[in-house]
């Protein structure tokens, strides 16, 4: 798929849904995947759930990035996140 289709995807699954459930994957589910890394999973009104992933095709759980705009984040992240004016 194109990235204009995984957007389109995205958009689709994602704008509008509301997060009910906020909680890291269990040991037991990480060592089902063979991951060494136990991400954060967000749980969706809809039942899908989302977790990060190390790369595309699921080699380990990830990190995920919170970032709000209004925060004084500069010192943080200094280049990354500064979005133009």
């Amino acid at each position: 798929m194109t990235e204009q289709e995984w957007t389109d995807f995205a958009k689709k699954a994602l704008v509008g849904r509301k997060i009910i459930k906020v909680q890291y994957m269990t040991e037991k589910n990480a060592e089902s995947l063979d991951w060494h890394q136990r991400p954060i999973m967000l749980k969706l009104d809809d039942g899908t759930l989302l977790l990060p992933q190390a790369d595309d095709e699921g080699n380990d759980g990830g990190a995920l990035v919170h970032h709000n705009p209004k925060a004084k984040n500069d010192e943080i992240y200094p280049v990354l996140w500064r979005y133009p004016k």
